[in-house]
């Protein structure tokens, strides 16, 4: 059983046993970050320090550079849900500001680090860059480690397909509709989250009733328009799907949508949140010549999805 995770949004947990400390902004949480999570766990557990991560909210690129700054894989919600698993002691959400965006290296580690967590060791990715201009990076720090009395260890890059998984990478494969590589490199399938809100009623007439969602990304990353093999979490049970992303172009003067058709189930879920797991793009948005002709390929997406959803129940662990 993994220990219960406190969120802190800034200073005031317990320093006494000292801490040891991963910092970076974990957009993603994927698989190379959680080599690093665990590697500061064991070390905690073995010399009984707390582990502590420390991330940042908003993304530090959206306070330095707004032009440049990602799509997000992962929202503060779902990043605080994925971190809860992670048996850490506590995880400390630092508000980022233009005034912390100008803070050198070592300003940051000791009014950070030091002053408000007592670290006694630092872990860190391979890539990890902080401080001003990100200028700190894995030497500047182990030169300040010296300096001030802590440890710091560099975990090595964790691979899919013999190249490092990063978050750059995953957002290129979810926005290529690159699902499955996706789920490779972060562990888990990419997801969505969405409101069930009423539509025009039309995939019911076509005999595919829809669950209609409303998606407001607080800035995350949404896969390009495509029919999808998915599967819906809900409040009642996770089922097999196919969704719908993007225009309608057989229908004229219908706006873009998020539509999701859910196998074997019949139930009310309007004003339900669904979230919904990615698994394999199947093909891009199609116009069709007849109501006819769309139903056909409907019927067609929907026995793909199937097909693609029984082997991936077979092929994961």
């Amino acid at each position: 059983m993994t220990a219960s995770v406190r969120w802190e949004h800034g200073p005031g947990i317990p320093t006494d046993r000292g801490t040891v400390v991963t910092v970076g902004t974990f957009d993603g949480v994927h698989r190379g970050h959680w080599a690093v999570l665990q590697e500061i766990r064991a070390r905690a557990a073995l010399t009984g320090r707390r582990s502590v991560l420390v991330t940042f909210d908003p993304h530090p690129l959206r306070v330095v550079r707004p032009d440049q700054a990602p799509p997000l894989l992962t929202t503060p919600t779902e990043k605080k849900e994925i971190l809860a698993e992670s048996g850490l002691d506590y995880a400390v959400f630092v508000s980022f500001t233009e005034t912390l965006s100008r803070y050198e290296p070592r300003r940051f580690v000791e009014e950070i680090l030091l002053g408000r967590l007592n670290v006694e060791e630092l872990v860190i990715g391979y890539d990890h860059g902080f401080g001003r201009d990100r200028s700190g990076n894995a030497d500047t720090l182990r030169e300040i480690g010296v300096d001030l009395g802590f440890d710091v260890d560099v975990v090595p890059p964790v691979q899919a397909d013999s190249e490092a998984i990063s978050s750059t990478r995953i957002r290129s494969a979810v926005a290529e509709g690159r699902m499955d590589e996706a789920h490779r490199c972060l562990g888990r399938p990419y997801s969505v989250r969405g409101i069930v809100v009423r539509g025009e009623g039309r995939g019911r007439e076509l005999g595919f009733p829809t669950a209609n969602l409303r998606v407001d990304g607080g800035g995350k990353l949404i896969p390009p328009a495509g029919i999808y093999a998915v599967r819906g979490i809900l409040k009642s049970g996770t089922f097999d799907g196919a969704l719908h992303l993007g225009p309608r172009p057989t229908f004229k003067g219908s706006p873009p949508s998020v539509e999701l058709f859910l196998m074997d189930f019949d139930a009310d879920i309007y004003g339900e949140e669904v979230r919904v797991d990615f698994v394999e793009y199947l093909r891009p948005v199609l116009p069709f010549d007849s109501v006819e002709a769309l139903v056909f390929q409907m019927s067609a997406d929907v026995a793909k999805a199937r097909d693609v959803l029984a082997i991936d129940d077979n092929a994961r662990p």
